[in-house]
Parts: structure tokens; sequence; C-alpha cells
């Protein structure tokens, strides 16, 4: 049954994703490099594609049935299939045909974890088991993050692997920070820039993903169960150390994220009492608040760290080429993603018919041609597969989101914050993200639609 029906599958992808890129850096400094790790990486695409053939040969069919969200799902992918195989210079685009695999691969496993999850037939309790796994991995998570800014000195990342995983094994060239990504400190504009959570993902942003996912799972865990005694004891503690992390990953479009989940799993669970609503809109109301005042006291507390004096050189050449950075509510990032998200828009409405894949986004960067956009996951859709891709994308979204609130509603919560957070990110990206809140985004459709099946065979019955 664990062949023909792998649910352990994704408890690996819930745990061994968010170590993937601190073993990847720790392997590249021992030695495994090029193709030798390129194929170890590789673990998690071969992973899913085997599972998905597990539940293909037990099902003798792909799991798909008479609903829109599925042939959404099939439209969206075969348009990326269709983008892969028309020639770069039909469409005016520059990428590789290394940039074009890659990105296939990025656009597809949403595709290929929500088949997944649409196969496997979760139960109640196995997604319940799930939403443990995420907590205990995020706490795990946010425990290193926090003990790292504090103990953890910046110049040991840059002797580990993490700069070579980066540029040498994955072609991004960073610059300011020797070679690691620049969102590893917050630059206030001095010569201290302030340390972030950026833990075993190697980046505040996806950390700051998987902890909000975790989040929600834990109000949905308060709203259904009332934990009582050790388990109301354990539930504070993990609460405390979860959203202690997420705050140290200084992401405020995080914050934000997880207070509109908070909003929409209000309204959307099966609340019984009406005081719960009323208890998870104030923690919404909460967090904001307290995010507000972490935002504005984070410079005076946060951890402190310094430039090398290279870095120091390119940040001084760097600030006098893009003007001073401010702190505060008008940070200089919020203005870049709104830059980047107009300039995306503007792209594909200048050329709806897209680029092909390859030509946005991390992709491009990777393999050095000319970002089309980026940022914003729907806007590099857009240039990668065209005005119809993103459209598609959307629907299917939409359309997956409305079902799986009415299921699940914690998944359809978490699934909502991470919707919202690619108006700014390229969410599907985040492989945790991609495989984890994907897959359980297609269990709860299944789920969905035998509790209809359910019903309706009820009814039959009932007729004399």
């Amino acid at each position: 049954m664990t062949l023909r029906r792998p649910v352990w599958v994704l408890h690996v992808f819930v745990v061994g994703l968010a170590l993937h890129n601190l073993a990847m850096a720790e392997l590249w400094k021992a030695g495994v490099r090029g193709a030798s790790l390129t194929v170890v990486a590789a673990w998690k695409e071969a992973l899913l594609a085997a599972a998905l053939v597990g539940v293909i040969a037990a099902q003798r069919r792909l799991p798909v049935e008479r609903l829109a969200v599925d042939w959404l799902a099939l439209a969206y992918g075969a348009l990326i299939v269709l983008y892969a195989l028309i020639p770069q210079s039909a469409l005016g685009g520059g990428a590789t045909h290394k940039g074009v695999l890659y990105g296939l691969r990025h656009d597809l496993v949403p595709v290929g974890a929500y088949f997944l999850g649409r196969g496997l037939d979760l139960t109640e309790r196995e997604v319940r088991r799930l939403g443990q796994t995420i907590v205990a991995t995020a706490a795990g998570v946010a425990a290193f993050g926090l003990v790292d800014v504090y103990a953890i000195p910046l110049s040991w990342w840059r002797r580990s692997g993490a700069a070579g995983w980066f540029e040498h094994q994955l072609g991004f060239a960073y610059q300011g920070l020797s070679g690691l990504p620049e969102n590893f400190v917050y630059n206030t504009g001095n010569e201290r820039p302030l340390r972030r959570l950026v833990s075993t993902f190697l980046s505040p942003l996806a950390t700051s993903y998987v902890l909000v996912v975790a989040l929600i799972f834990c109000a949905a865990w308060w709203a259904r169960r009332r934990p009582r005694g050790i388990s109301l004891l354990v539930w504070c503690g993990a609460v405390a150390l979860l959203l202690a992390g997420l705050l140290w990953t200084h992401s405020r479009s995080s914050y934000l994220a997880l207070a509109l989940g908070l909003g929409l799993y209000a309204l959307a669970v099966r609340a019984r009492r009406r005081s719960d609503r009323l208890e998870l809109a104030a923690a919404a109301a909460a967090l904001l608040a307290a995010a507000a005042l972490f935002v504005h006291v984070y410079p005076q507390i946060g951890p402190t760290t310094t430039f090398t004096p290279r870095e120091l050189a390119y940040q001084r050449s760097n600030a006098a080429r893009a003007g001073p950075a401010v702190t505060g509510a008008e940070d200089s990032s919020l203005s870049s993603h709104w830059r980047s998200l107009r300039s995306g828009v503007a792209t594909v409405l200048h050329q709806p018919q897209g680029f092909g894949l390859g030509n946005a986004g991390s992709t491009a960067a990777r393999t050095h041609v000319a970002i089309k956009a980026g940022e914003s996951t729907y806007t590099e859709l857009g240039v990668e597969a065209g005005l119809a891709g993103a459209v598609a994308f959307v629907a299917w979204a939409v359309a997956l989101l409305a079902g799986v609130l009415r299921c699940w509603p914690w998944i359809g919560a978490a699934l909502a914050a991470m919707l919202t957070l690619g108006l700014q990110t390229d969410i599907v990206g985040v492989p945790w993200v991609a495989y984890v809140v994907w897959a359980l985004a297609g269990a709860a459709v299944t789920s969905l639609h035998q509790e209809r099946r359910t019903a309706v065979a009820a009814e039959m019955q009932a007729l004399p």
C-alpha cells in the first residue's frame, strides 16, 4: 500500500525540501559538484515522478475526473508544454535549451504535485498528520534560524558552501555579499546591516512562506481541537517559536499574507461557536499590530553584522547609482516590487503572445539571458507562456481555491496566502510551496468530490 498510495512521499517533501538548500551547499563544499550534484539535487523531481507513476499504475489512469479544476490544470499544463516546443526565434525570446528545460520544470511542478495529491485520496487523519509534520519541521527551521542570526557569524556563511552552491552550481551571480544572496541581510543604508533569518532554506522569503503555512495550521488546530493541558503548552510553544521566526525573517509581505490567510480561514471555517471566528479575526488584527511594531523596532533590536571592505565598496558604488537606501514603511524594496510588477504587466500587455519558456525570473538569471519579467508569478508566466498561460494559471488557481476552502479551510487559507504572495514573488519557484501546498490542495479537491458523491448516493437511497 505504501507503493500504491505513497502518502509518505508528502512527509518526505515537507522535511526534505526544508533541508534541501543547506544540504546541497554542504555537499558542494565537500566536493560534490557539477553534474554529480545536479543529479543529487534532482531527488525531488525523481520522487514526484515516481510517486505519480505509482498512483497512475494503481488506478490505471491519471486521477482526472469531470471537474473544472482538473481540466483547467490540464489546459494550463498543455499550454506550458506547447510553449516549450515553440522555437524561441518565433516569439523573440532568447532562452537557451537549458533555460527552456528549467522553465518547463519550474512551471509544471505545481501540476504534477496537484495530481499526486488528487490520486493519494488522503483521509482527514492523514491530512492532520501532515499538518503536524509541517509544524514540527517549521519549528525546527525557526529554531535553527534564530540561533543562527545571533550565534553564527556571517563570515561562517561566506566560507560555507552556500555561495558556491548559488553561484557556481545554480548560476546566480550575487555580488553584494561575497556570493551570498543579498537578502541574507537587511541593508539599512549604513555600514552595519541587520541579519535576517534565513535558516536551512538559505532564504528569508522561502523560510517565511513555510512559517506562514505552519501558523495557519496552528490556527486550525486551535479552532478545531481547543488543546488542553500538555497539548496547550505544546501549541503555545510552537506558535511562539513560529511567530518569532516569521518576524525575524523581516518579510513584510509574509506578515500581510498570514493576516489575510487567517481572515479568510475565519470566514471559511465551520466554527462550532460564533466566538471562534471572532477569535481568528482578532488574531489576524493582533498579528498586523505586532508586525508593524516589530518592523519599527527591528533596527534597534535586530542582530547586526558588517560588510567586508570589498562588499562595502560595492554597496557604496551601488548606492551612488540607485540613491540612498531608506527604511520603514517607505522601504526601497517595496517600491522596487511595485515597479517590477508594473513593468512586468506592461511587458505582457505589449507582447501578449509571450517570449517562450526560460525568459523570466530566476530561470533567465541562471542562464544569463535578458530577464523579460521578474518577481511576480503572474507576470513571469505571462512573459513565458503568453497572456493565455497566465490567464489559465489564474483560472485554475481561483477554481482550486474555491474548492479547497469548502473542504479543508486551513489548506485553502494557506493556498490563498501563497497566491497573494505570488503578486510580488515567484511563489511556484519555491520548491517547498510548489510541491507541498499544491499537493495538499489536490488532496482537498479529491475529498470534496468524494463528499459530493456520498451526498448524492445518500439522496438516491432516500428516494422511494
